[in-house]
């Protein structure tokens, strides 16, 4: 058994925020897919021949829960996160189109980059360099209890 998750984003402008996930994921479409009649209403991003991504038009087509934008506060509570091959290239590109930059940081738990964006929307995206690619910092070997 294999379970793919397919997250999809109620956004604003999909044909914007599909270029913008494309270029910082690094799909080979500039849009992530390739283009369609229904672009403006809904786009799926591809990097290499996985979906990563889906974002469709908020208040379009009669999708429950894809209605009225600003009933809350875009995101409470989800991160968007991507594990990327090359946190390198990816963090690169996210500056480049001058993505809101949160924070950067190594984590000490998993041992990973991660660095913490915002995207056209206001959702919280995390681009995180695989788990064990960053060592271990001799300050987080905490004590053991005696």
């Amino acid at each position: 058994m294999s379970v793919r998750a397919q997250p999809i984003l109620a956004v604003r402008d999909v044909k914007a925020s599909a270029r913008w996930y494309a270029r910082i994921l690094g799909s080979a479409e500039p849009t992530g897919s390739p283009p369609s009649d229904h672009d403006h209403l809904y786009r799926r991003i591809f990097v290499g021949h996985d979906l990563v991504l889906q974002l469709h038009a908020w208040n379009e087509e009669e999708h429950p829960n894809l209605t009225d934008a600003n009933r809350a506060p875009v995101g409470h509570g989800v991160l968007v996160w991507f594990e990327v091959d090359d946190f390198t290239a990816a963090a690169a590109r996210a500056r480049e189109l001058g993505a809101h930059v949160i924070e950067e940081k190594d984590n000490p738990n998993a041992h990973h980059r991660e660095l913490w964006l915002r995207d056209p929307d206001g959702y919280v995206v995390v681009l995180a360099s695989p788990d064990g690619t960053v060592a271990p910092a001799a300050t987080y070997n905490l004590p053991r209890p005696e």
